[in-house]
């Protein structure tokens, strides 16, 4: 069942990358101007972290609701999601993006996270 649900997340990450590689030919291109680089590869990476953490709480509540996780390793799981969910937020507010920001368009197939 495990397995199962790795299996169907690295098939969102895939499908979640092809997306984006797709979007490359869209509106949402990447700034390369010397002036902006920063923030707009910021901009990507962070989107991609995002992206990646809200796929590892998804399987840490299926985890849950399988009973297959002990009360300590939800809690732990619940803490370093809470910390990467601070970090992102402190890196985009120290390259002044929002999470709007983090969320790319990716045209008619919509946005790249929920």
């Amino acid at each position: 069942m495990a397995n199962k649900d790795i299996d169907s997340d690295i098939s969102e990450v895939t499908e979640a990358l092809r997306l984006s590689d797709a979007a490359a030919g869209l509106s949402g291109r990447i700034d390369c101007s010397p002036e902006t680089i920063e923030k707009s590869l910021a901009k990507l990476v962070l989107s991609l972290i995002e992206l990646l953490r809200q796929l590892l709480e998804r399987q840490a509540i299926r985890r849950m609701e399988g009973n297959s996780l002990t009360e300590e390793q939800v809690e732990q799981m619940g803490e370093a999601l809470m910390k990467l969910e601070s970090k992102i937020a402190e890196l985009a507010t120290h390259f002044n993006l929002t999470p709007a920001d983090l969320n790319l368009d990716l045209g008619p197939l919509g946005r790249l996270v929920e």
